[in-house]
């Protein structure tokens, strides 16, 4: 029971119910852009978390607050950013080389 090739809220409800069966290998349309949000999330999260942890501690051993704790954070920030234009245009790669297959598929049919 997909609505026009996708798969609508009414039918996951059914599928849950036991009534439909879906195909394992059919992913549904949201699940690749969770995906992404993840994983650029983590490349904010856990630098700046890991700097903020690691310049405290670094302050409160050399009693040097608040340069630690900003010195460690700004290079996080870097670490960050670098991971992020990675990530980014790995995604953007990926992006245009489905639009590249699916325009010479397009044009093979015709």
């Amino acid at each position: 029971m997909n609505c026009q090739g996708r798969i609508c809220p009414c039918c996951l409800f059914f599928a849950r119910m036991g009534e439909i069966k879906q195909d394992p290998r059919v992913s549904a349309w949201w699940q690749p852009a969770i995906m992404v949000f993840f994983r650029l999330s983590v490349w904010i999260v856990v630098p700046v978390l890991l700097g903020t942890l690691i310049g405290k501690w670094l302050d409160n051993k050399l009693d040097s607050a608040p340069w630690g704790l900003m010195g460690i954070v700004g290079i996080a920030f870097v670490i960050s950013m670098v991971g992020l234009v990675i990530e980014t245009t790995k995604e953007y790669k990926k992006i245009v080389g489905d639009e590249k297959n699916s325009k010479s598929q397009i044009i093979n049919n015709k």
